[in-house]
C-alpha cells in the first residue's frame, strides 16, 4: 500500500505538493487502498477481490488521461463513452476532443487556476468541457439552468469565471450576460444558431475545438469542480475544497473515481444513467466521477419514468442515481408499462437528495429488488453515510453507517457530544483531511464549522446503539423539492419588495410526489385586502425575478406574523401544522 501511495507521489510535477496537498494525496491513497472489505461495495458483495488487482499507477505516464479512460481507449475505442438523445461518443473520440478542448482553453488564456462557467442541460459537451477542465487544472462551476440572467451573472461575476459556455437552448437567458469588473469574458456557445452566435458575440464550440491539436496536452494539472448552493442570505455561495488551491496531478481523477467506485459498489466498466441534472453535486459525482474510471455515461437533458425504464433496459445500465420524486413517478406508471421493465442489468441504484417517504421505498425496494441503496451528504461534504435495502428494511428510518473516510460526531449546542440515542447537531469530519470553504465568504466558512476541518450541513439527528444514523430535524430552513435545494430567504427577499407585503415567511410543506413543495405566508400592508387573484400575483411577481421551481405553489396571508420582539421569527408555528400526522419533522 505504501508503495502504491507512493507511486502517486512520483507522478507530482517538480516543485511537489504543498503541505496540505501532500496530505490530502496520501490520506486518499491510503483511504483507497485500505478500504477494501470496509466499503460499502465490499460488505455488500458489490465489490469483488480482482476489482482490487492490478491498480497500481503506472509511473511511466505523468501526462495522461485518467488510467481507466486510456485503457479503455487501447481496449475499446471505438465502444461508445457518452451517450445523450442526439448520439454517442467513443472512448478514443472523447480522448481526441478533450485534449483539443485543453488546447483550445489555453489558446484563449485560460490557465490553471482560472474559473469557466458552464451553463447547459445534460449532454455529450457537458461532460467533454469537465473532462478537460479537469485535465489542465481549471476550475469549473456547472451552473444551474433553470438561472435567471441576474442569477447566472452573478455567478460568474463571484466565481471570476473567465469564459462561460452556454447551450442554445438558453441563448434567452445567457446572451445577457457580460463581462464585468474589468473581468474578459470569452461566451462560447454549444449548439448555437449562426445567428445567434453572430448576433451576441458567442464562439461556435465546434469551432472553437476545430483547429486545434489533439495530441497529449503538457503540464496536465487536476481541476475540479465547484457548486454554487444558497445560503440564508439568499444569494448562491461557491463551494471550495480547501484541495482545489494545490498543484496536484491528474492521476487523482483516477483514485477519486476508483475510491468512490469501490465504497459504493460502481463496477469500473459499467454503464451509468444520468437522468437527473448535472449541475447538481450528486449527479456530477456519479456521472463524471465514475466515467473516469471507464464507465459509459447514458444522459437524458430531463426526466421521463417511462423513457428511462426502457433506457436502463435497452442500454443494459448497471447503475443509477435517483430522487425519491422519481420513485415516485416510476410507482405511477401503468402497470403494462411497470411490468415490461426487466431491470435485470442493474448492479446498484443509489438514492438521495431528499428524505424518501417510507412507503415510496418499500414498493420500489419491492418492484426492483435489494438494489435500491440511500445515501446522506451534501455538497460541502459529499457522502458521510450509506445504507443497503437490507440495513434500511431493519432499520426503517435510518440513513445508514458512516462511511469508511468519514468520522460524524453528534454534540449539543456547547459543543459537547451527546449520548448515544440522544439528537443534537451533527458533525463530519472528514478522514482523507479535507475540508471546504465557502468562495469569497470567510464567516459563513466559520459559522458551519466547529473547528477547522468539523462542519455541519444544519441538520440534527441520532446514532442508534449499533452506530446507525437517524436524521430528526434540519436546522437550516432549507426545502427540498424532487431533490433540489430551495432556499426560502431568496424567496422571501423578492416578496419583501412586493409593494402590498407586510412581511414574509417562506417554508416546505408535504407533496406526496415532490417531498416539499413551497408555501409562502404573507402579511399584507395596513388598508390592503385579500381576494382571489392576490396569490396569483404575487406569484407571478416572483416568476419575474426568480426561477419557476423556487415560486410559491400556495400561499397563505396571515394577520400577524409571529415574530419575536428581537425580530427573530418563529417559523415552525407556521410550518408545523402541515407536517402534523406525516412521521416526519424535517
Amino acid at each position: 500500500r505504501r508503495a502504491r501511495a507512493a507511486a502517486l507521489l512520483s507522478c507530482i510535477p517538480a516543485g511537489g505538493l504543498a503541505a496540505v496537498a501532500e496530505s490530502l494525496v496520501w490520506r486518499l491513497s491510503a483511504a483507497w487502498l485500505a478500504v477494501g472489505r470496509e466499503s460499502f461495495g465490499s460488505r455488500h458483495g458489490l465489490i469483488k477481490d480482482d476489482m482490487l488487482r492490478g491498480k497500481e499507477i503506472d509511473q511511466s505516464r505523468s501526462l495522461e488521461m485518467a488510467q481507466y479512460i486510456a485503457n479503455r481507449v487501447a481496449t475499446a475505442g471505438a465502444d461508445a463513452a457518452l451517450v445523450d438523445e442526439r448520439g454517442s461518443t467513443t472512448w478514443t473520440d472523447l480522448n481526441t476532443r478533450v485534449n483539443q478542448i485543453i488546447a483550445a482553453l489555453r489558446g484563449a488564456g485560460i490557465e490553471s487556476g482560472d474559473t469557466i462557467a458552464v451553463f447547459s442541460g445534460n449532454c455529450r459537451e457537458f461532460l467533454e468541457i469537465m473532462a478537460a477542465a479537469a485535465h489542465c487544472g481549471v476550475i469549473y462551476v456547472p451552473v444551474n439552468w433553470h438561472f435567471t440572467t441576474d442569477e447566472l451573472q452573478y455567478v460568474v461575476d463571484d466565481a471570476g469565471c473567465k469564459m462561460l459556455f452556454a447551450e442554445g437552448q438558453f441563448h434567452e437567458v445567457t446572451s445577457a450576460v457580460k463581462a464585468s469588473n474589468g473581468q474578459p469574458l470569452t461566451r462560447i456557445g454549444i449548439r448555437m444558431t449562426p445567428a445567434q452566435t453572430a448576433a451576441d458575440g458567442f464562439i461556435d464550440y465546434e469551432h472553437f475545438l476545430a483547429a486545434q491539436p489533439s495530441d497529449e496536452p503538457e503540464a496536465q494539472t487536476l481541476g475540479g469542480p465547484m457548486f454554487y448552493t444558497s445560503g440564508t442570505t439568499g444569494r448562491p455561495k461557491g463551494v471550495r475544497s480547501s484541495a482545489s488551491k494545490a498543484v496536484m496531478p491528474v492521476e487523482m481523477l483516477e483514485l477519486m473515481g476508483g475510491s468512490m467506485a469501490q465504497m459504493l459498489g460502481i463496477p469500473n466498466t459499467g454503464r451509468t444513467f444520468v437522468c437527473g441534472p448535472l449541475y447538481h453535486s450528486a449527479q456530477w459525482a456519479f456521472s463524471f466521477l465514475v466515467l473516469m474510471t471507464g464507465s459509459q455515461i447514458v444522459t437524458r437533458h430531463r426526466f421521463d419514468a417511462a423513457e428511462s425504464l426502457a433506457l436502463i433496459d435497452a442500454h443494459q445500465i448497471t447503475n443509477v442515481h435517483l430522487v425519491p420524486t422519481q420513485f415516485s413517478r416510476f410507482l405511477k406508471l401503468d402497470a403494462a408499462v411497470k411490468q415490461s421493465f426487466k431491470g435485470d442489468s442493474l448492479q446498484v441504484v443509489w438514492h438521495g437528495a431528499a428524505p424518501c417517504p417510507p412507503m415510496v421505498k418499500r414498493q420500489m425496494i419491492d418492484w426492483w429488488g435489494p438494489v435500491i441503496n440511500e445515501y446522506y451528504g451534501s455538497t460541502e461534504g459529499s457522502i458521510v453515510t450509506t445504507a443497503s435495502a437490507e440495513e434500511w428494511l431493519a432499520r426503517p428510518g435510518t440513513v445508514g453507517k458512516q462511511s469508511a473516510m468519514v468520522e460524524i460526531t453528534i454534540v449539543d449546542e456547547n459543543g459537547a457530544a451527546r449520548p448515544v440515542g440522544e439528537s443534537g447537531d451533527i458533525y463530519v469530519r472528514n478522514l482523507m483531511g479535507s475540508d471546504f470553504e465557502y468562495h469569497n465568504e470567510p464567516e459563513k466558512t466559520e459559522a458551519v464549522h466547529l473547528k477547522p476541518g468539523v462542519f455541519t450541513f444544519g441538520d440534527v439527528g441520532y446514532f442508534d446503539e449499533d452506530g446507525y444514523l437517524y436524521l430528526s430535524d434540519r436546522k437550516i430552513d432549507m426545502i427540498i423539492s424532487g431533490g433540489v435545494n430551495i432556499y426560502p430567504a431568496e424567496i422571501e427577499g423578492v416578496l419583501a419588495t412586493h409593494a402590498l407585503v407586510q412581511d414574509v415567511a417562506v417554508f416546505g410543506i408535504p407533496n406526496e410526489e415532490f417531498g416539499e413543495e413551497v408555501k409562502a405566508a404573507v402579511e399584507l400592508v395596513p388598508g390592503a385586502t385579500v381576494d382571489p387573484a392576490l396569490a396569483e400575483t404575487l406569484a407571478a411577481f416572483c416568476r419575474e425575478h426568480l426561477a419557476g421551481y423556487k415560486t410559491p405553489k400556495s400561499f397563505d396571508f396571515v394577520v400577524d406574523m409571529p415574530r419575536h420582539e428581537t425580530g427573530k421569527l418563529y417559523k415552525r408555528k407556521l410550518r408545523d401544522p402541515y407536517w402534523e400526522g406525516t412521521g416526519r419533522l424535517i
